[in-house]
């Protein structure tokens, strides 16, 4: 195969040095190029790469290729908070060329580290850097291989062998000693193709370009419906400027009816990007697996949620915030969740996401943190890898009280997104509705869609739509849609679990929720999203044996023990925790 202008040998013909291990990377995105960075930085020479893409270019993934962005989407990323690759993104963009540059009405000169890219340009450099990684590997002596336009259609494991095999296109087999799955995003398509303007996902983003002079529902008001808005907004009218330089947003004369109405849970849109004091967001802060294993033991096991809130979300704001800690510091996890979102619901979304634009531009322009907010980042990165051990009991509450916080502050919109919304709002084509956990969407078959939910009032409501995107986000996919059957059916994956530590609360949870079952010791457990992993990423099967042949870091099968995985943060460190086990 010739790569970068040189002849590499393929792993085939390595099969004469019995020192070679033979890996395999599932996917070539950002999770991929982490995975390449820590092999490639290892010194280990005796290693052998194959690179398996779907696609045709390495590192940008779906959300940084036409894949899942246009033109308008931006990071919620600045340069200071992207993980070390090979090249800063400051220095990178001095190399980029002036028509490309100016395409995204980017000045050099002006770029620093401090300043957010546009999607389909920070693919770009995530491309760049996965070259410059293979250039380091070949003078390593690290033979890569990579396969452009190549699908996995299954992997199987085989223990006798003690190999991994994995099926290309339906078709031809190869085999290897350790597999990566770094498969990223997965958009199962439901209704999409077969009801007529129903959209089962934002993504490609190319598929919304079209006209509509009509209303157009949007199922949430996360990152993903702000990638919706930001696309048909552009096809349906004009964004610009007044004389004070605020957007303003004036309708196409032939869609005067467009407009795009949000559903949401909690009828809050996400908040905006602020400094950050600490733009890696705490990694030192994650627990030790000895003071896990500490704490464990001193409860039956299990790793108490009230302790890692205290110690990496409470005890920050102490130090950072003493005013903010004192109104605090007494409230359980439901109080202070509480005390915020009702804080939040108290006032018109879009008046709180003009007065949180403010604030956050205050916040970039001073280079002050926000720290109630930089801690609640924090926290969502601390908890991540451990979750696995919360009881069963503390996961519900984290998933019921905590998380819908945390996807509302950490999403960090930036600041452009914020202001083309204000501007279609106050022009009349954008809104939003608080439903209930009782909401439905109803697809029609001539059609559209029939939205019902319960307002805040209690009022019922059917309201129809001649249009439709889901935009709930990346959905946390379960076991049974693993698309690698050969996992499945061989029993090298099993379910993720997590276990009561009450067993009569296991037995009440188990009346209203279908999650809740026992085992064969009539131990009551909680199913949650995806399969069982262990802290190197590494495959569990049913009986609790790892697999260290085969690592998973496709992002909608591990998060349920993974419930906030957090782009280029998590890669990056889920990485180090994988090759370090896989090289051992």
């Amino acid at each position: 195969m010739l790569i970068w202008g040189c002849i590499i040998p393929t792993l085939d013909q390595l099969k004469t040095n019995t020192k070679t291990l033979k890996i395999a990377i599932l996917g070539g995105g950002p999770s991929a190029l982490f995975i390449y960075k820590r092999l490639v930085e290892s010194g280990r020479h005796t290693i052998g790469i194959d690179i398996y893409e779907k696609g045709d270019r390495l590192g940008a993934g779906m959300p940084y290729s036409r894949a899942g962005a246009n033109d308008e989407h931006i990071t919620n990323v600045s340069g200071n908070e992207i993980p070390d690759i090979v090249t800063p993104v400051a220095e990178w963009i001095r190399s980029v060329s002036k028509d490309t540059l100016d395409k995204f009405k980017i000045d050099p000169a002006e770029f620093n580290e401090y300043k957010t890219l546009p999607r389909l340009l920070f693919g770009q450099y995530l491309a760049d850097q996965f070259k410059l990684l293979q250039n380091e590997a070949k003078e390593s002596g690290i033979l890569t291989t990579v396969h452009y336009n190549t699908t996995v259609t299954d992997v199987t494991d085989s223990p006798e062998d003690e190999k991994v095999n994995v099926m290309l296109n339906g078709e031809h087999r190869a085999e290897y000693d350790r597999v990566i799955i770094c498969t990223g995003h997965l958009w199962p398509k439901k209704h999409e193709g077969k009801i007529p303007g129903y959209f089962d996902s934002p993504y490609p983003p190319s598929k919304l370009a079209f006209k509509a002079d009509h209303a157009i529902a949007v199922r949430g008001s996360s990152l993903t419906a702000i990638d919706a808005i930001r696309t048909l907004g552009r096809y349906n009218g004009t964004f610009g400027k007044d004389q004070h330089g605020r957007y303003t947003y004036q309708a196409d004369p032939a869609t005067p009816g467009f407009r795009i109405v949000m559903y949401s849970r909690n009828g809050l849109l996400p908040a905006l990007r602020f400094h950050l004091e600490d733009s890696h967001l705490g990694k030192d802060t994650i627990l030790s697996p000895e003071e896990v294993a500490r704490l464990r033991a001193l409860n039956e096991g299990f790793l108490p949620l009230d302790d890692v809130f205290d110690r990496n979300f409470k005890a920050g704001i102490r130090i950072n915030d003493p005013a903010y800690y004192d109104e605090i510091k007494d409230l359980s996890i439901e109080g202070f969740v509480t005390n915020v979102m009702d804080l939040r619901e108290q006032v018109d979304a879009f008046r709180l996401l003009a007065a949180e634009y403010t604030e956050a531009e205050r916040s970039i322009k001073r280079r002050e943190s926000i720290y109630w907010k930089e801690m609640l980042g924090v926290l969502s990165f601390a908890m991540n890898y451990p979750a696995k051990y919360f009881s069963a009991e503390d996961m519900l509450r984290l998933k019921r009280h905590l998380m819908p916080l945390i996807s509302v502050v950490i999403a960090y919109v930036p600041q452009s997104s914020a202001a083309e919304m204000l501007a279609m709002h106050r022009a009349g084509h954008l809104d939003i509705v608080a439903v209930g956990d009782d909401s439905e969407v109803e697809p029609r078959d001539t059609g559209g869609i029939i939205y019902h939910y319960t307002d805040q009032q209690g009022e019922r409501h059917h309201d129809s739509y001649q249009g439709f995107v889901d935009c709930i986000g990346q959905p946390h996919l379960s076991f049974e849609e693993l698309p690698f059957k050969g996992l499945v059916e061989g029993k090298t994956v099993s379910r993720a679990r997590i276990y009561f530590r009450n067993q009569q609360r296991g037995e009440e949870e188990r009346k209203q929720n279908e999650k809740v079952g026992q085992d064969r010791e009539g131990r009551y457990f909680l199913t949650v999203p995806g399969i069982t992993i262990n802290d190197s990423f590494q495959a569990v099967d049913e009986y609790n044996a790892l697999n260290e042949r085969i690592y998973i870091m496709a992002v909608p099968f591990i998060g349920g023990y993974n419930p906030d995985y957090s782009g280029l943060d998590f890669g990056e460190a889920a990485s180090a925790a994988v090759v370090k086990a896989l090289l051992a």
